[in-house]
């Protein structure tokens, strides 16, 4: 449904080397650098971009859940999150609320959004 998302940073260079580092488990990388913006995607085309804090006022956390292929990507993922101070949400796990083979992983990002890597399989 979404083509892609994009959301403001901060500290676009901190947060640009946070997604490096959680994303690769998931198999994302950053596919565009424009020093103001940044794009994420898999096969070349950006779905996931940040840029700067432009507007006015604080900037609200928002929830963006990326599909991993496997509770090994969660797991990583969630590692890579750790490894860089963030703060854990949730850790890996099953969410048999959600369906019997949801298994995710919360964290919060440098601008303390909720980030999840998710994966649909059965184990």
């Amino acid at each position: 449904m979404l083509d892609h998302v994009s959301i403001q940073c901060a500290d676009l260079p901190a947060s640009a080397e946070f997604y490096d580092a959680v994303l690769a488990p998931l198999g994302a990388v950053r596919v565009l650098d424009y020093g103001a913006v940044v794009g994420f995607g898999c096969e070349g085309r950006p779905q996931f971009w940040l840029g700067p804090l432009v507007d006015q006022g604080a900037n609200r956390p928002i929830h963006l859940a990326f599909v991993a292929p496997d509770r090994e990507a969660v797991r990583a993922f969630f590692q890579a999150a750790i490894d860089r101070g963030a703060e854990a949400l949730h850790e890996p796990r099953v969410w048999p609320e959600y369906h019997s083979g949801y298994y995710g992983a919360f964290v919060r990002d440098p601008d303390g959004h909720n980030i999840e890597a998710v994966c649909h399989d059965l184990p």
